[in-house]
């Protein structure tokens, strides 16, 4: 049975034993979004502990060779576990790269102490599973009135900063770097090549990488314009368009989440605050499109630090908006990450 897919608010009886706890907890964080659906990482468990590790063979070696992007999913992944535990009426206790001598040992999560989850947490639970990232452009609907403010709170308990790009020229700005990051890298063949194996055709059994049904046939032209990755490379895989035409849809509000310092720590925190932004995002019916292009670029990453964030590293470009278009993605089976 799936005990990921409990009734929100009930204790399934699967997970009563520190291994069905375990399972369960799990289940819930292979959902966390990854770069390139990469899903670098994988879990071990103790007694009343989970272990995260980074699974070091699923880096992207030509665009991610510091490992940052994949430490961001990790922390993705780290901060849905602690979700789980807290529908489940558990209090996480969590040791960040708790031995040096196991780089890729990411976190160990013990539980032991219980307090009810409040409703908050049952919504972020909630959403674990239904969140998606978008790749395309976005209705012209407003956001909810106050999410932005909440979005940033969000971040900062994460040691994370929110930055909106509210100004017009901050974010044309930011949509040059963006688009001009995107054309450098399609010149790159070494790392169209990576990207291409991470983008499986329509029909693959692949469990990971991004299917043909998680984004747009036609790349969908934004104003500004923030270009999304081309992974069908002109085969035209992919969903149809959800706009008319060729009028460019909206780019929705425009954020970098930055980090103060930018060790592997910062790395991991930013991870777990992405996606504690995402889930409350989503719990309010705003879906968010990822943009990492430019920050795989040194210059390109400097210019954002030093022009538009302060000095602050950028870990990630977002855009929030409202869209009727449903992402369908994959994940791999519990059994395949968890030792």
């Amino acid at each position: 049975m799936n005990v990921f897919w409990a009734p929100s608010g009930e204790l399934p009886k699967e997970a009563n034993t520190p291994a069905e706890i375990s399972r369960f907890v799990v289940e819930a964080a292979v959902h966390a979004p990854s770069v390139l659906n990469t899903q670098p990482w994988w879990f071990s468990t103790g007694e009343n502990e989970v272990s995260v590790h980074a699974d070091v063979e699923r880096r992207l070696r030509v665009a991610d060779p510091d490992g940052r992007e994949m430490m961001i999913s990790c922390g993705a992944a780290l901060f849905t576990v602690r979700v789980a535990l807290r529908y489940l009426g558990f209090v996480p206790k969590v040791r960040l790269l708790p031995d040096p001598d196991l780089p890729n040992l990411v976190a160990r999560i013990s539980w032991g102490e219980q307090t009810p989850p409040v409703e908050y947490e049952r919504q972020l639970f909630a959403e674990v599973p239904r969140r998606r990232t978008h790749r395309g452009g976005f209705d012209p609907e407003p956001l909810p009135s106050g999410l932005l403010s909440a979005l940033r709170d969000e971040a900062a308990r994460e040691k994370a900063t929110l930055r909106i790009m509210g100004d017009e020229g901050q974010r044309a700005a930011l949509a040059a770097v963006v688009e001009a990051a995107d054309y450098a890298l399609r010149l790159d063949s070494a790392r169209v090549h990576e990207e291409s194996k991470w983008a499986p055709p329509p029909g693959s059994q692949r469990r990971d990488g991004v299917p043909a049904t998680a984004y747009p046939a036609r790349p969908e032209r934004t104003e500004p314009q923030f270009p999304s990755r081309d992974f069908a490379h002109g085969h035209g895989w992919g969903l149809p368009p959800a706009g008319q035409g060729t009028v460019p849809r909206a780019a929705g509000v425009v954020a970098v989440l930055t980090t103060v310092t930018d060790s592997p720590e910062d790395w991991l925190n930013a991870g777990q605050a992405l996606q504690r932004v995402l889930l409350l995002a989503s719990s309010c019916g705003v879906a968010a499109a990822i943009h990492t292009q430019p920050l795989e670029l040194p210059q390109l990453r400097d210019f954002i630090r030093i022009q538009l964030c302060g000095g602050a590293f950028p870990q990630m470009v977002l855009r929030l908006g409202t869209t009727g278009q449903a992402a369908v993605s994959v994940r791999r089976r519990v059994e395949e990450v968890l030792l």
